[in-house]
């Protein structure tokens, strides 16, 4: 379209399909993807919608769902998925880098970039991609700058005073945002796998933003910790009332020994001889044998 001799191409070519629906331009704005910074970039103010009176730069989002749109067509150019790399310096998108990685097949690099990667072929991790996808240029720069060195074009996610210098395809978002850089991972996911057919447009897609957001260790110890807490409460109080419903084996030996105790009527038992046990007759009886000293003791010998 043309505004002010300006003419802009729109990535979706005016196709409803391609145009984001309610549910996410609603994920956007919940993630507060929209809100930038106070500084503004000149190459980035073209991508702000209008500034807040506190002076805080709102992003253009419809911007930023072309740049999506822009952003996946070209990954999807890319014939073996391996040769896309995906970095994130900052911890709170480590974790999208890495599901991202997982779902569209690319490279992760998650945490500190080895200097020489893309340049030094003498170390064991240099590889050769063909793309470079980043979290935050500013913070990336390194990986950045060696792209530029052997040629590698560089698509970021980018806020409002992030330079863009060796950045060839900018993202405008908020980059700072815990859920901003997830969300924004994840429907850069969603849209390489739509292009690639390996989901439909027409039903949503299985795998929850959530997965993508950083979690904080101190509360996924917390929440591990409070689950733990939990499952051990419930094991107690369940196990009184299943002891109450299984018998004790006591109970029925004392009830059949009160029952025979109680019955008088029944007859006296008489326990039989000690010496019957032996096949012999009582201790000290005549038919024992002869008694030590007798007359018809003979010897052995």
């Amino acid at each position: 379209f043309r505004r002010n001799s300006w003419i802009f191409f729109i990535m979706s070519g005016g196709q409803a399909i391609l145009s984001p629906n309610g549910d996410d331009i609603t994920k956007l704005l919940m993630a507060s993807s929209h809100i930038g910074t106070k500084n503004v970039n000149f190459q980035m103010r073209k991508y702000v919608y209008k500034t807040r009176a506190e002076g805080v730069n709102i992003i253009d989002l419809h911007k930023t769902w072309e740049k999506i749109l822009l952003a996946a067509r070209v990954l999807v150019a890319i014939e073996n998925p391996k040769d896309i790399t995906a970095i994130s310096g900052r911890p709170t998108g480590q974790r999208a880098v890495l599901k991202f990685s997982t779902h569209v097949g690319a490279n992760p690099i998650a945490g500190r970039f080895t200097p020489g990667t893309f340049t030094n072929q003498i170390q064991k991790a240099y590889i050769e991609p063909r793309i470079l996808v980043v979290t935050d240029p500013r913070l990336d720069h390194q990986p950045v700058r060696e792209a530029a060195y052997v040629n590698i074009p560089v698509i970021g996610l980018c806020n409002t005073d992030t330079p863009l210098r060796y950045v060839d395809v900018a993202i405008p978002c908020n980059n700072n945002g815990v859920n901003s850089i997830g969300l924004m991972w994840w429907f850069l996911a969603r849209e390489v796998l739509r292009l690639r057919g390996s989901i439909v447009r027409s039903s949503p897609w299985d795998v929850m933003p959530d997965l993508y957001f950083y979690r904080d260790p101190e509360e996924v110890e917390k929440e591990e910790q409070a689950l733990a807490i939990a499952q051990t409460e419930s094991a107690e109080a369940a196990a009184p009332a299943a002891a109450a419903a299984v018998p004790f084996e006591g109970e029925a030996v004392a009830t059949a020994v009160d029952g025979a105790v109680g019955d008088f009527t029944a007859a006296p038992v008489v326990p039989a001889p000690a010496a019957a046990a032996f096949g012999g007759a009582q201790a000290g009886g005549e038919q024992w044998g002869a008694a030590a000293g007798g007359d018809n003791w003979q010897p052995g010998y």
